[in-house]
C-alpha cells in the first residue's frame, strides 16, 4: 500500500512539473513567433522597396 501511494504521489508531482514546462514552452513559442513574423515583414519590406 505504501509503495502504491509513493508511486501515485511521484506521478502527480511529475505531472505538475511537466504542466509547468508546457505552459512555459507555449509562452516562449508565442514570443518566438512574433519575432519571426517581424523579421519576415522586415525582409519583405526591404525587398519590395
Amino acid at each position: 500500500m505504501r509503495t502504491l501511494l509513493i508511486v501515485l504521489m511521484s506521478l502527480f508531482f511529475a505531472g505538475c512539473a511537466t504542466w509547468q514546462g508546457v505552459k512555459q514552452d507555449t509562452g516562449d513559442a508565442a514570443e518566438w513567433s512574433k519575432e519571426k513574423v517581424n523579421q519576415g515583414a522586415t525582409y519583405v519590406k526591404e525587398k519590395t522597396e
